[in-house]
């Protein structure tokens, strides 16, 4: 019995950490969909809307004297609600608005080059957005003051959910059916879909591929700013390379899902989320770092294409 207890808790520490990488493979995913290359400053700009939470953060705190968030009662259920809402609201717009730049200045006019020149731009990108930070905001993890209490829920017996757990958990469900209503009953998405099986075709029926394109960005980056904001109330601090790790986490799990499809990215994440709790759980947390990188080998042995992915034969 303990072992199953031990098991289920580790399942849902496991699905917390997974639904982050699922949220950021997100931006992975759709931009490979799209353009047929890895933007690999997205891990930043997962960074950079944590940064943005931060400075909303202490204005909200100032200006609504949230000394009174910390006093878990009725009455200060909607300041911490709307408080909350306000940050992740603020860090999605402005990554999206982030992402769209991102895309015109840096990768749209590379747009017709080779494949391995948008590759090393985007690695470029990734040290300009933490060198910037650094620069503006210091190289030391700062404190992200707290949202929503964090405290265990009751009523599970011997298991142990955090508020912050579930709140993680909640937002990215939520999040994923805002994402698949867009995708699928839109016509930006229709556009978004479409562009991923033949651009020329779309661009012959009248469709703006650059908008649908920058939308595709200002969309991926917006999950990320949202993946930000839920690590940082879950472990409240910020550093300017906090988007290392994680964004090449979330890499492995959209390739392990099938890079370029939605429903893979995020299988992709939870599956690398349970692998890296359970690891961790049972003894062995010196390899929980190593074993998104196992799998990544594997999966590119065995399954190039990833769980959900499918053979496409290119001409040359």
């Amino acid at each position: 019995m303990a072992q199953l207890i031990l098991f289920i808790q580790q399942l849902l520490n496991g699905l917390s950490l997974g639904s982050i990488y699922a949220l950021i493979a997100l931006g992975y995913t759709m931009v490979y969909g799209v353009l047929r290359f890895i933007n690999f400053a997205h891990g930043d700009v997962y960074m950079l809307g944590a940064f943005c939470g931060l400075a909303v953060t202490n204005f909200v705190y100032s200006f609504c004297q949230l000394d009174k968030f910390n006093a878990i009662s009725t009455h200060t259920f909607i300041p911490i609600f709307v408080g909350t809402g306000v940050v992740m609201l603020s860090a999605m717009i402005f990554c999206a608005v982030l992402g769209v730049l991102i895309e015109r200045i840096a990768y749209r006019p590379l747009r017709d080059r080779p494949r391995l020149t948008v590759l090393i731009t985007a690695i470029g990108v990734s040290l300009f957005l933490q060198n910037m930070t650094q620069f503006f905001f210091g190289a030391q993890p700062q404190a992200f003051k707290q949202l929503i209490p964090v405290r265990a829920i009751e009523g599970l017996g011997d298991l142990t959910v955090l508020s912050s757990q579930a709140a993680i958990i909640l937002s990215t469900i939520v999040l994923m059916i805002v994402l698949r209503l867009i995708v699928m009953k839109t016509k930006l998405g229709l556009a978004m879909r479409a562009l991923s099986v033949n651009p020329t075709a779309c661009s012959l029926m009248g469709v703006n591929n650059g908008l649908v394109i920058s939308f595709t960005f200002a969309l991926g980056s917006a999950l990320a700013a949202a993946a930000g904001i839920l690590v940082a109330m879950d472990s409240p601090s910020v550093s300017p390379l906090m988007g290392n790790l994680p964004g090449i986490k979330a890499f492995v799990a959209a390739v392990l899902g099938g890079i370029g499809n939605i429903t893979g990215a995020v299988v992709g994440g939870l599956i690398i989320g349970v692998l890296e709790t359970l690891v961790e759980g049972y003894g062995f947390p010196q390899l929980r770092d190593a074993i998104a990188f196992a799998v990544l080998i594997i999966i590119l042995l065995y399954k190039p294409t990833g769980i959900f992915g499918r053979v496409e034969r290119e001409k040359v």
